[in-house]
């Protein structure tokens, strides 16, 4: 006979797992608001599984919770994902050196399958394909190359997915065009087995977007003050 309680947990899971999935894959995006009795139909399920999977997101920084409001899908600041990135950019770094050196013949066959859809496009137009290859690429050489600590901060922690949450490019900071180039070179450098060139264009690749973000705050930082000044 099976216990309640870890029936009931096991609901809980389940319903956490579908709430993370669509946040990941843009079906409730940054800012929505999660109407809990509406979700809870689609479901099949009571309130207080979800609102028990909510409460776990919200400490995952994935949902906000508002007094008198509800919970909201999170939105995160311009600053906030330039500090994302910036984790990105050492945490992945360091996964992409250490996948160089563990990369196996069989990894490396599938890693030539990453964005094979996409090249020799001149102009990728469907960016919700690309943002999700994107995501499965980076989420590959984190399972490669991240082992127990680094895969378990990465993951742990959303470090990854929280960089999804922008609103342009299904999700990417800069456009698939600019991009392609940049994760086959880190491709190549993973199939060469070269650790430190793996590690510099993957570093370089997330600091790039990093960059852009930049120049978005202090674009936006211009124009308040020029609006301030009239």
């Amino acid at each position: 006979m099976k216990k309640i309680g870890a029936a009931h947990r096991n609901l809980d899971a389940k319903v956490y797992d579908r709430l993370k999935a669509m946040i990941l894959e843009g079906r409730l995006v940054p800012g929505d608001k999660v109407y809990q009795d509406r979700l809870a139909q689609v479901m099949g399920v009571s309130r207080t599984p979800l609102v028990n999977a909510l409460k776990v997101l919200e400490q995952e920084k994935l949902i906000k919770a508002i007094p008198r409001r509800g919970f909201f899908v999170r939105q995160f600041s311009k600053e906030e994902m330039i500090y994302i990135f910036e984790l990105r950019e050492v945490l992945e770094g360091l996964a992409a050196r250490r996948a160089a050196a563990l990369i196996t013949p069989a990894q490396t066959k599938q890693l030539q399958t990453f964005f094979q859809p996409f090249k020799g496009i001149k102009h990728i137009e469907d960016y919700d394909a690309y943002a999700n290859e994107d995501r499965r690429f980076h989420n590959f050489i984190t399972e490669l190359g991240g082992r127990e600590f680094l895969r378990s901060i990465l993951t742990s922690y959303n470090v990854v997915m929280f960089s999804y949450q922008v609103s342009s490019y299904g999700g990417l900071v800069r456009p698939p065009d600019e991009t392609l180039q940049e994760h086959l070179a880190i491709i190549r450098a993973l199939e060469a087995k070269d650790s430190a060139k793996a590690e510099e264009i993957m570093r370089l690749h997330l600091k790039r977007s990093s960059d852009v973000l930049r120049k978005d705050i202090e674009a936006r930082e211009k124009g308040e003050e020029k609006s301030g000044g009239r």
